[in-house]
């Protein structure tokens, strides 16, 4: 086991939406990613924030990925690279906007205490075409997957309250390695790395259906 230096983190922003239909590409959409700063304190639950929904349960929220989280560093990037586009926080559909909690730190299974509710980081996101949607580009999704740039989904461990401005404490999990950069990075540019393959496929920390989709990659099984 290795000790980890871990940066002060910060919640700079709690972001929540509710359902809406879109018109893209000659049909309505209907997407919960349009997502706003809340004002004040927000209460979240196992399932999420209170006022905070998803459009389709069947692949967004749910247990696993009840919250997710954005590192505001990654704004810069996108401003300088999609030029002309507001970015405000939540753009990305994000639930929490941070500061000091970056994929190639965080692993799988860190503990995050935010106000008096309490996390556990599950994996990366891999978005859907909404994010097309939300940011008026079609090629954002495979823009989004090369850039390394993914954030991260957190379970709820307990319930509580969070508010924007809160300190935000990493409890790190030093019995295992993988990073959420790792895993993420299965989904470009590390596509055929058997090892790491094995490695995240026997995570335990990861969902089951992650850990199935990353075990029929393998090509030794």
């Amino acid at each position: 086991m290795t000790d980890r230096t871990i940066a002060p983190a910060k919640l700079l922003s709690v972001n929540v939406g509710l359902p809406r239909e879109i018109a893209w590409q000659g049909r309505l959409v209907r997407t919960s990613i349009f997502k706003s700063p809340a004002d004040g304190p927000v209460r979240v639950t196992r399932l999420g924030l209170v006022g905070d929904e998803q459009s389709d349960r069947a692949v967004h929220g749910g247990i696993d990925k009840a919250v997710y989280v954005y590192p505001s560093e990654h704004y810069p990037f996108w401003r300088e690279n999609l030029p002309g586009l507001s970015l405000p926080w939540g753009a990305f559909g994000e639930n929490l906007t941070t500061e000091g909690l970056l994929e190639n730190a965080v692993r799988i299974g860190d503990r995050l205490r935010i106000g008096s509710a309490q996390f556990a980081v599950t994996q990366p996101r891999t978005p859907c075409f909404k994010l097309g949607i939300r940011l008026e580009r079609r090629d954002i999704v495979a823009r989004f997957l090369r850039s390394g740039r993914s954030g991260f989904y957190l379970a709820v461990l307990e319930e509580g309250q969070l508010a924007a401005g809160d300190s935000i404490e990493l409890i790190p999990r030093e019995d295992q390695e993988i990073t959420v950069a790792d895993v993420a990075s299965l989904s470009d540019g590390n596509a055929y790395n058997q090892d790491l393959l094995r490695r995240v496929s026997n995570l335990s920390l990861l969902p089951s259906s992650l850990r199935e989709h990353f075990r029929s990659r393998l090509m030794e099984k």
